[in-house]
């Protein structure tokens, strides 16, 4: 698929997922997400085997997907839309700049442990067998990567950043975010495991951040 087609598809499914009965649909996007956990990919999983799992019939799949590419795409969509979820609450509390870093870590652990199936879906996919997946992670990556711009956009000294400066500042910190998630799904389960990811995750996003009263941002020529 071409990322117009990406970007309409993910549009589509996003308008089904609101116009149209939620339950099978449901149904089938937590059997994959399950059957994803692990070392299996989605491209290795057989429609027949997801709707086994999900407890329904193959033509129940045919209502809301055409294809199990279609149902990877809206796990995409899903998946990030509970990170923008967790973006505007950060962004509803009004955090004093002095925290915004260490609670936002903190926010980011929490996010990845209350959905962990999503996160692993998108850390594994993101290199995984389906080429329009991977489109819709890096598509969905930069979308975030332009709004978290908009939000750096509102601290002082950046505020007069041009704004292809600011989308690099955000793309670096959503990298990092991705990374960490990455981290933290792949540590052993130790609280000291943990704490050391959020430390060295605090470290990295402040060493982002000092460069910032020098950066001498100039609108592109």
């Amino acid at each position: 698929m071409s990322e117009r087609s990406i970007t309409e598809k993910l549009s589509e499914l996003q308008s089904a997922r609101e116009g149209r009965g939620m339950r099978t649909r449901q149904a089938l996007q937590e059997a994959a997400l399950r059957m994803v956990e692990g070392d299996r990919s989605f491209s290795g999983l057989s429609l027949r085997e997801v709707t086994r799992e999900a407890g329904v019939v193959p033509t129940a799949f045919y209502r809301h997907y055409a294809t199990m590419e279609e149902l990877g795409l809206d796990l995409v969509a899903e998946s990030f839309e509970t990170l923008r979820r967790m973006i505007r609450s950060v962004r509803s509390e009004g955090l004093p700049t002095d925290r915004v870093i260490t609670s936002s870590v903190e926010l980011l652990v929490k996010h990845v442990h209350a959905h962990r199936q999503h996160f692993g879906f998108i850390a594994r996919e993101r290199y995984g067998g389906y080429a329009s997946l991977r489109e819709a992670i890096r598509r969905e990556i930069r979308l975030f990567a332009a709004e978290l711009s908009t939000d750096l956009a509102r601290f002082p000294l950046l505020d007069r950043w041009a704004t292809e400066d600011l989308q690099m500042l955000a793309s670096l910190m959503v990298n990092a975010m991705v990374s960490i998630a990455e981290d933290i799904l792949d540590a052993p389960q130790r609280p000291d495991a943990e704490a050391d990811i959020i430390r060295r995750a605090e470290k990295q996003l402040v060493f982002m951040t000092l460069g910032i009263p020098a950066w001498r941002s100039q609108p592109p020529r």
